[in-house]
């Protein structure tokens, strides 16, 4: 073999391992999604045995961070890539942290289902939970798609919509510190749902993350620890 098509040898192989990145990337997303539907889901009706899955699938996502971090760790020893390459490398593995915090949030929430259960549905909340995790599942399913097509606006309205939830979360506080004010019966089960709504609250904030990563794929920008308009702004102007 000359060394012409010995290096187009070595550089489509070198493509198909990062393809293979991103797609097991996806796949790790997709699982992740299912569990927040599914932990939302279980509180609103009252399912543990759909909490308790939610809580089961964890161990499959976790497995599936390792897998990611080594196949990262083994494309940057083998092919040493450079520039675009590299980073495509490094959001992988950055967004794969997220997406295990994001299953963590889940089982989390998938708990806090399996108590209210336990312990008697609360009073208040499953209307803003409700309300929180739509949009929050929606921001996964978007960044998800984002990363899948390298889309640097889709992105950036990921992190527009993380400030709506963090809006949205702030509000759903304030009526639930009052409602057990009014009502201290009910502090302990109320307290769990706020406890499902910061977790909803997290999970956005690591959607966030995941699309910085993008912007950085893409453009070659840190724009971490940005406000969205400054965001906007580096992304028109690179």
């Amino acid at each position: 073999m000359d060394n012409l098509n010995l290096d187009q040898h070595i550089s489509g192989q070198f493509n198909a391992d990062l393809e293979e990145l991103k797609t097991q990337l996806l796949e790790m997303g997709g699982v992740v999604q299912q569990q927040i539907i599914d932990a939302v889901t279980a509180i609103e009706q009252a399912d543990s045995e759909l909490a308790e899955k939610v809580m089961v699938i964890e161990d499959d996502v976790d497995m599936r961070e390792v897998r990611l971090d080594e196949n990262c760790t083994t494309v940057l020893a083998r092919r040493q890539p450079a520039a675009s390459d590299l980073r495509m490398v490094l959001a992988v593995s950055k967004a794969t942290r997220d997406l295990e915090r994001m299953g963590d949030e889940a089982q989390k929430i998938a708990k806090m289902a399996i108590a209210l259960n336990e312990e008697g549905q609360a009073p208040h909340g499953y209307v803003e939970l409700r309300h929180i995790g739509d949009i929050v599942e929606k921001m996964v399913n978007s960044t998800l798609d984002a990363f899948a097509r390298f889309d640097v606006d889709a992105a950036v309205k990921v992190a527009r919509d993380d400030k709506a939830v963090d809006r949205e979360y702030k509000s759903a506080m304030r009526e639930l510190v009052t409602y057990m004010m009014e009502d201290p019966r009910s502090i302990g089960r109320v307290m769990n749902i706020i406890w499902a709504l910061r977790s909803l609250e997290r999970i956005g904030d690591h959607a966030r993350n995941i699309a910085e990563h993008i912007v950085y794929l893409v453009k070659g920008l840190d724009v971490r620890h940005t406000s969205v308009k400054e965001m906007e702004r580096q992304v028109k102007d690179a």
